[in-house]
């Protein structure tokens, strides 16, 4: 936390973690061979036709929006060698994963930010199986904006029983007709549900067709890479369902009529393909995201696989918990200095509002948990806006809500409705100056984040 450059970059070389200057360093499209990691992601502008006919100058993985699918297994060590060949600073933040806090990507609380044509080496163990994502944590509505995301999946220890998966990285994005980027971040839009792209993708393809075999179950995982968009996810007449929310499985249960996928969740589903020829729509509400294609199969006919296993998350003590109350609301201030370069704050936690220009902002955590300490946290949305709330370097547990049924799970981001109070649980036995805030972008830089200690 207010780190100078000199101090951080002092304290974690020691660990292997920061290399100056990518000079020499030979670049790979994915997978490396290189004995001190696994991959190197490279984060650089390329040309990308998302309207045909047009190209939008997006900023990419490895020359790609969404970028590269990381892989990991379970309980493997996963060494990432990034290099920033774009003309501003960045960093990687990996959601959902559960990391050493000098791992977490986040400018000044964990490690400083990467300069252009500067590398940092990544390396954490991936303890938990599941669909993850990564992004930066820097100018994060123009800089995921343009397209730097990217899935990450740690597989299963022992074969999940599924023989076929396909992963569907959604994100909708800011740009005209021509293919130009619009305006990531409108003020009035940020005081309200945050500003919508008008080009939803799969995978950087509008309505694609994607084929699966007729006969088997499906494994798709789904990832809302979007910096706005809660997806009403529906898939009609398909025999469908759900396996993991956000990285953590769950007793598989029917899909049902919908479910609200918010910015930065993931959910693992399984589909059984029908017959031959026949075609399902996925669905965003009444809109077609895709068409699911069944095409013949050779493979005898698939059955469903068992629950996945659960992962080593603890178990949080309701018994013994505290309970903390944190209050997601509009913010008294409207504006604050914006024409002498202030931002604008629409959004406060428990009255605070997160100051995105003020590197000492995490100096003042709005909590501070004990270590292994058991926790209750109630969450009260008092907006008529939907909030999906995020907290890095730890899991916790849903436990209930005042506007739904809950069946307790595990998750990283829980979509806080309009108006709704819910409560989670967990066992802060991850040390460090952990973030937690809305994952709507233009809400989190407009205030609604803070800090967490746990010491």
């Amino acid at each position: 936390m207010a780190f100078t450059r000199r101090q951080v970059l002092g304290g974690l070389v020691g660990l292997g973690v920061v290399g100056l200057g990518a000079g020499g360093v030979r670049y790979w499209l994915g997978r490396s061979s290189a004995a001190s990691h696994d991959y190197e992601l490279i984060a650089a502008p390329f040309d990308l036709e998302l309207v045909p006919g047009h190209i939008t100058p997006a900023w990419g993985y490895n020359g790609q929006a969404p970028g590269v699918e990381l892989r990991s297994r379970q309980g493997d060590w996963l060494r990432v060698r990034f290099i920033n060949k774009l003309s501003e600073p960045t960093t990687i933040h990996w959601h959902g994963i559960r990391l050493p806090l000098e791992m977490d990507g986040v400018p000044y609380v964990s490690q400083l930010p990467v300069l252009p044509g500067e590398y940092f080496d990544y390396v954490f163990k991936t303890e938990d199986a599941g669909s993850f994502w990564y992004h930066p944590h820097q100018s994060s509505s123009t800089q995921l904006g343009r397209g730097l995301v990217g899935p990450l999946v740690v597989e299963e220890r022992e074969p999940s029983g599924f023989r076929h998966e396909r992963s569907l990285s959604l994100k909708t994005w800011h740009v005209d007709a021509q293919g130009a980027f619009t305006d990531f971040s409108v003020p009035r839009e940020a005081a309200r549900e945050g500003t919508r792209g008008r080009l939803t993708t799969i995978n950087a393809q509008p309505t694609p067709t994607l084929e699966l075999p007729a006969g088997q179950v499906v494994r798709l995982r789904l990832f809302n890479l979007d910096n706005t968009v809660t997806y009403r996810l529906n898939l009609p007449g398909g025999d469908v369902r759900i396996y993991a929310l956000d990285g953590h499985p769950v007793e598989p249960r029917p899909l049902g009529k919908e479910y609200w996928l918010g910015p930065g969740m993931r959910i693992c589903l399984a589909i059984k393909v029908p017959a031959a020829g026949q075609e399902l729509s996925l669905r965003n509400g009444p809109v077609r995201l895709a068409t699911l294609k069944s095409v013949a199969s050779s493979e005898p006919a698939g059955d469903w696989p068992a629950a996945l296993p659960a992962n080593p998350v603890a178990e949080p003590d309701l018994s013994i918990a505290e309970t903390l109350s944190f209050r997601f609301e509009w913010a008294a201030m409207l504006v604050d200095n914006v024409e002498q370069g202030g931002h604008y704050k629409y959004w406060q936690i428990n009255g605070q509002a997160w100051d995105i220009n003020d590197k000492s902002c995490a100096d003042r955590p709005i909590a501070t948990l004990k270590k292994n300490g058991h926790y209750i946290f109630e969450l009260r949305n008092m907006a008529q806006y939907q909030h999906p709330i995020h907290l890095h370097g730890m899991a916790f547990k849903v436990l209930s809500s005042d506007r739904k049924a809950i069946i307790p799970y595990f998750t990283d981001t829980y979509l806080l409705g309009k108006n709704e109070t819910a409560r989670i649980a967990l066992v802060a036995d991850n040390p460090g100056v952990w973030m937690f805030h809305c994952h709507v972008i233009d809400h989190m830089e407009t205030g609604l984040m803070a800090a967490i200690a746990v010491v």
